[in-house]
């Protein structure tokens, strides 16, 4: 049985930018003629948003994929428009170049269906003079003669067209096999599974993109005056003094009555999974708007996945002259954020590199609290001293006492605390008992969950 186009079988995930030692096959195209659906048929899932909307593609998406024993990292771009110079689509054209120019191979696809169009010409000619593979591909080709809607493509001057349907999966295999012999020969390295993933999150134009690519020390992702611009999570690893970091640019969240259908909907979506997969999130609040509504209610999102969580106050630079500035933010920090006071706040630029290296000194701090493991004999010494501090609740004269406490789980540490009547432990004196915790251990910048359970 013929195995599934391109199905994982990764220990890294997708969304890999950082230039990892694998072979590079880039799809490029016209807005709307099908790349998203064969990079989700060929990576065997739904990774990047698919609409019949022209232009939904902005960033470049990567993926690792394998077929047949090969390994290849797969790269989505947007709609190119090689005379496009401004706005949007320009971004978008600047974005498809570095695809072009990093790829070993170049996939073409135009639609079956509305034939060579003026647009596919002016890619074409952009790509003359390229040594590197180029395959055409005639996508949205599902009929048994598909002759007829390919004759317009013979022009080209092409021996080999590649009719598919990305949609289906028709003819994907046939154009796979074609690829596998051409990819330059890798050693390839397994990535270590431990590194931190960081998730960048905030509402719309705070400056999240800015933030990798200041990180990245180039334009990995779009960034314009324009919210919204960002649609699909882009996954981008970096290597920081020897240390890798998963960094995901999501796309910023409105308030759900401003939330369109469609597109942007799907983007939510996608941003809430990337947080939920993420270790630590990194919440961008704007120094000139100030913390507003939705910026506490994206913080609810970030408490109740149970991510570990550093505020960054960006475009500080622009407050310079401001005595008290910095105070009179914390304190509206304090008074919106007051679920989440263990949480570190830093002020900076997201185009500083200063910003930048505070920001990885403390995203280190975080992911030790996240995973940190109190030893079990360090813990029921702890609380031993709590109990005789602040004695357990009373219930007919009688001390509800504890006998054991231990942790069963990190990011987010998570304690089991046994007594003999559950019940009467109620959330005040968890809360309290959180808040020794971190008076003793630590946990700075993450949650702790203590689940009170019968002895």
């Amino acid at each position: 049985m013929r195995k599934r186009p391109g199905h994982p079988e990764q220990a890294i995930p997708p969304g890999l930018e950082q230039s990892l030692p694998l072979p590079v096959v880039s799809i490029i195209g016209r807005p709307n003629v099908g790349k998203s659906t064969l990079f989700n048929r060929v990576f065997g899932t739904r990774h990047v948003i698919v609409d019949d909307t022209p232009g939904v593609t902005r960033d470049r998406i990567y993926a690792e994929c394998t077929y047949q024993g090969c390994r290849f990292k797969l790269v989505d771009t947007g709609g190119l428009d090689p005379s496009a110079t401004e706005g949007m689509l320009g971004l978008i054209r600047q974005q498809t170049q570095m695809a072009i120019a990093e790829a070993d191979i170049l996939l073409v696809m135009m639609d079956g269906r509305a034939g060579l169009t003026p647009l596919d010409q002016e890619i074409i000619k952009l790509l003359r003079g390229m040594t590197k593979p180029i395959f055409f591909v005639i996508n949205k080709i599902d009929r048994p003669e598909p002759d007829s809607l390919l004759a317009d493509f013979f022009q080209l001057g092409r021996d080999t067209l590649y009719p598919i349907s990305a949609e289906q999966g028709i003819g994907v295999d046939e154009l796979l096999e074609a690829i596998i012999p051409l990819l330059p020969k890798s050693e390839v390295c397994e990535s270590d599974p431990t590194y931190p993933r960081v998730a960048v999150v905030g509402r719309p134009n705070v400056g999240k993109s800015t933030l990798v690519n200041t990180i990245l020390g180039e334009d990995r992702v779009l960034v314009s005056p324009t919210p919204g611009t960002t649609r699909d999570p882009v996954d981008t690893l970096v290597n920081i003094q020897g240390r890798h970091y998963l960094f995901t640019d999501t796309a910023g969240i409105r308030r759900r009555g401003r939330i369109e259908r469609g597109i942007e909907g799907y983007s939510v979506v996608r941003t809430l999974r990337a947080l939920g997969r993420s270790d630590v999130a990194i919440l961008l609040l704007d120094s000139l708007e100030g913390v507003t509504e939705q910026d506490t209610k994206i913080a609810g999102l970030i408490a109740k996945q149970g991510r570990a969580c550093i505020l960054l106050v960006n475009k500080w630079d622009l407050r310079k002259g401001e005595p008290d500035a910095q105070k009179q933010y914390h304190q509206d920090i304090t008074r919106r954020f007051s679920f989440m006071t263990f949480v570190p706040t830093l002020f900076g630029s997201a185009m500083k590199p200063q910003t930048i290296a505070r920001l990885f000194t403390k995203i280190n701090e975080v992911m030790t609290a996240f995973t940190q493991r109190v030893p079990t004999s360090r813990l029921n010494q702890f609380l031993q001293r709590v109990i005789t501090e602040n004695p357990l609740p009373i219930k007919k004269r009688r001390p509800v006492k504890s006998v054991f406490i231990t942790q069963v789980a990190t990011k987010p540490p998570t304690f089991a605390l046994f007594v003999g009547q559950p019940i009467e432990v109620k959330s005040a004196y968890t809360r309290y008992l959180e808040n020794r915790l971190r008076d003793s251990f630590g946990f700075e910048g993450t949650p702790i969950r203590i689940l009170v359970r019968q002895k």
